[in-house]
């Protein structure tokens, strides 16, 4: 399944707003709290994921600091969304 640009957009948008951000004013990227909030699942399951490399999550990792992008978030988010098709 291809990901539309525009679909993306909004799972952006989304992750703001889920986060207490304004459309005009989204982080470019976020802490491992705040992703772990956007997807629903414990800090530690995403370091996990970082650690296996079960899911394909792209990460920024300097020194201690790990960051994920919103984009690649929103992407990450897109590239799983099943039905609701046709």
């Amino acid at each position: 399944m291809q990901t539309e640009p525009n679909e993306v957009t909004q799972i952006i948008v989304e992750i703001a707003r889920t986060l207490g951000h304004s459309a005009d004013a989204i982080p470019s990227s976020v802490d491992e709290k705040a992703a772990s909030t956007v997807l629903g699942v414990k800090p530690s399951t995403l370091a996990a994921w970082r650690t296996t490399g079960r899911y394909s999550l792209p990460f920024l990792k300097m020194g201690r600091l790990v960051r994920y992008r919103t984009a690649d978030l929103a992407a990450w988010i897109a590239k799983r969304r099943q039905g609701g098709e046709g």
